[in-house]
C-alpha cells in the first residue's frame, strides 16, 4: 500500500493523474480511436488532443470530489480543463524558447529525492505509482513537465521580483495596525477574472457574475464549491483555499475588512487589475513571541583542496588544537591560520548564531559543548573545524522573525500577482482556436 505521506508527496509534486487510456492494437482505425485522438484545440504551434483533455477532465473531476464538489456541470469542467492546457502548451513553449528545459540527469535527481524523502527507493517508488494507476514512465515525464513550468516562472516571473527596505517597514506597520493583534488570516478566495484591456461591457459583466456569487454566498452556498467552479484564480480547484497568510501578505485591498470580519463571514467584490475578489475568513490568529536559544562561538577552519588533502588538514588543526589545549591564544592562531576569512580577522568570532544558521554537522558538534568548551577536530563539508562556544543565551528574536517573514510574504504576494499577469498575457497575445463542437 502506498503510505499517507507519499501520497501527498506525489500530490504536492505534481498534479495527480489517473492511468491512460490504453486501446488494443488494431489494423483498423476505429471511430472511437478517431475521437479520442482528435485536436480540439490549436495553440499557436501546437494542439491540444482529445485524450489530453479527457485526462485532465478526469484528474479534475477527482480534484473536485477531494473538495466535496462533485456536482460542478461537465461543460464547465471540461471548460477548465482546456484552459489549463492551453496556458499549460503556452508556457512550455515559451520555457523552450528560452532554454529552460529539463535533461535526464536532473529529473533522475529529482526522482531520486522524493523516493528517497518517502523512505522507498526508485523500484518501490514505481512499484507505490502503479498501485495509483501510474506508471513510472508517465510520472517521470509529469515531473519534468512540472519542473519546466517552475523553471520558466523562476527566470520570468520570481527572479525579477524586488522586495525593499521600505516595504518590508510598511509591511510591518500596516500588520501592526490590526485590531486585537491579528497578524496571519486562513483565506478562500474567488477571482471573477477580466481580460488585460477589457471594455466597460466586460468589466460590468464580471461585476455582475461576482455581486451574484456572493449572494450565492450569503445565501448559504458553498464557497468551496462555488469557488472551484467559477474562480479563475491558482487555488480555484483546491476551493480557492489560500491557506495561511501573514497579515502584511493579505493584499491591502480587503486587508482593512479582515482586520473586523469574523470567522466564516465572506466580503468583496474587491476590484483590482486582474477581475473581482470575493474573500472568506475561515480562521485568523495573533503573534507569539520567538525566543531562540543562540550560542556565541569561534573556530578555525582548515579547508582541503587539491593541494592540502583531508589528512593534511587533520594533521594540521590537531596541531593547532594541542597549541590551544596547552594555552595559546586562540583567537592569534584563529587570525594566522583559519581559512574561513571572515571570521579569521575576528579571532575565528561567528558571533551569535541561531539555530539552523550553521551546517547540521557544526551545530551538533557545538550544542554538545559547555560554556567554554573547546572541541577535538571534526570534519563538514567545508573542511576540518575545532569550535570553542564562549556563551549562550535566550534571545528575542520577535523582530528579527517578523522582518523575514515580511521579506518572504511580500515576496509570495508580488510573485503571485505577476504570475497572474504574466499567464494573462500568453494567453491574450496567443493564437487559440477551439474546436469543439459544443458551447465548450
Amino acid at each position: 500500500m502506498v503510505t499517507d505521506t507519499l501520497y501527498r508527496q506525489l500530490k504536492r509534486s505534481l498534479p495527480f493523474l489517473l492511468a491512460l487510456l490504453f486501446l488494443p492494437f488494431s489494423g483498423v482505425i476505429t471511430a472511437e480511436t478517431e475521437l479520442l485522438d482528435r485536436i480540439v484545440a490549436v495553440v499557436n504551434d501546437d494542439v491540444v488532443l482529445q485524450s489530453e483533455l479527457d485526462q485532465e477532465v478526469r484528474s479534475i473531476e477527482q480534484k473536485l470530489a477531494q473538495v466535496g464538489a462533485p456536482d460542478m456541470p461537465g461543460n464547465e469542467i471540461r471548460k477548465q480543463a482546456l484552459e489549463r492546457l492551453i496556458l499549460e502548451k503556452l508556457q512550455l513553449a515559451e520555457a523552450k524558447k528560452i532554454g529552460a528545459t529539463v535533461d535526464d540527469e536532473t529529473l533522475l535527481l529529482a526522482m531520486n529525492n522524493i523516493a528517497r524523502q518517502n523512505g522507498l527507493s526508485l523500484d518501490e517508488l514505481a512499484a507505490a505509482l502503479q498501485e495509483q494507476g501510474m506508471s513510472m514512465e508517465e510520472y517521470r515525464e509529469e515531473l519534468r513537465k512540472e519542473i519546466t513550468l517552475q523553471r520558466l516562472r523562476n527566470r520570468e516571473v520570481i527572479s525579477r521580483i524586488q522586495v525593499t527596505k521600505a516595504e518590508v517597514d510598511n509591511y510591518l506597520a500596516h500588520a501592526e495596525e490590526n485590531p486585537g493583534g491579528r497578524d496571519a488570516y486562513h483565506l478562500r478566495h474567488i477571482l471573477i477574472a477580466t481580460p488585460d484591456g477589457a471594455s466597460s461591457e466586460e468589466i460590468a459583466k464580471a461585476r455582475k457574475q461576482a455581486e451574484d456569487i456572493l449572494q450565492r454566498l450569503r445565501n448559504g452556498e458553498d464557497f468551496a464549491t462555488l469557488a472551484t467552479r467559477y474562480s479563475a484564480g491558482q487555488q480555484a480547484l483546491d476551493g480557492g483555499d489560500l491557506g495561511w497568510l501573514e497579515a502584511g501578505q493579505v493584499p491591502t485591498l480587503f486587508v482593512k475588512d479582515l482586520a473586523t470580519m469574523e470567522r466564516g463571514e465572506v466580503h468583496g467584490p474587491y476590484q483590482a487589475a486582474s477581475g473581482f475578489h470575493i474573500i472568506k475568513l475561515e480562521d485568523y490568529k495573533g503573534g507569539d513571541r520567538n525566543i531562540v536559544k543562540q550560542t556565541h562561538a569561534r573556530h578555525i577552519l582548515i579547508r582541503t583542496d587539491e593541494l592540502t588533502s583531508d589528512q593534511d588538514a587533520r594533521n594540521r588543526l590537531d596541531q593547532l588544537y594541542q597549541r590551544i589545549k596547552g594555552g595559546e591564544d586562540f583567537a592569534a592562531l584563529a587570525r594566522a591560520h583559519s581559512d574561513d576569512k571572515g571570521s579569521a580577522i575576528k579571532g575565528g568570532d561567528l558571533g551569535w548564531v541561531n539555530p539552523g544558521d550553521l551546517v547540521p554537522r557544526f551545530e551538533e558538534v557545538m550544542d554538545s559543548l559547555p560554556i567554554d568548551g573547546l572541541s577535538e577536530p571534526f570534519r563538514t563539508q567545508f573542511g576540518w573545524h575545532i569550535v570553542q562556544v564562549l556563551e549562550r543565551r535566550d534571545h528575542d528574536a520577535t523582530e528579527e522573525v517578523k522582518r523575514d517573514k515580511a521579506k518572504l510574504a511580500l515576496r509570495k504576494r508580488k510573485a503571485d500577482e505577476a504570475l497572474q499577469l504574466y499567464l494573462r498575457k500568453l494567453r491574450d497575445q496567443a493564437f487559440v482556436e477551439i474546436r469543439l463542437n459544443d458551447d465548450y
